[in-house]
């Protein structure tokens, strides 16, 4: 059985920083991404992460202040954010794609977690 298990998130003041983590069980997968949701709003995409090279691509909303990375040896992916401010405040989203081509749309996404809440205060 498939399972994506997010963790890490919280409040957190304008310029602080957050970490999240994803474990992953059941399977293998190419690619695995982070995604969020705010109120009223799709689900957009943040970065993601090629599980053999490591290859990482991010939305310009968030590069240069969120970083994401793998663990192969725990089967777990992380989201550093770092000056976070009131726009990041969404559910995120840890997604996984079983094919390798890299995909930034959720449509793609073959399994996803349940969310974890990330509140940005002013």
């Amino acid at each position: 059985q498939v399972r994506l298990v997010e963790s890490g998130g919280g409040l957190v003041r304008a310029g602080g920083s957050l970490t999240l983590s994803c474990a992953a069980s059941g399977r293998t997968f190419s690619v695995m991404a982070w995604f969020r949701q705010a109120p009223g709003k799709e689900r957009e995409f943040v970065a993601l992460v090629n599980w053999s090279d490591g290859f990482t691509s991010y939305a310009n909303s968030v590069k240069d202040r969120f970083t994401i990375s793998r663990d192969n040896a725990k089967n777990m992916i992380y989201l550093q954010m770092n000056s976070l401010n009131p726009e990041d405040t969404a559910i995120y989203y840890c997604a996984a794609r079983k094919s390798a081509t890299f995909r930034t749309n959720a449509y793609y996404y073959d399994y996803w977690g349940q969310g974890t809440q990330v509140t940005v205060s002013s």
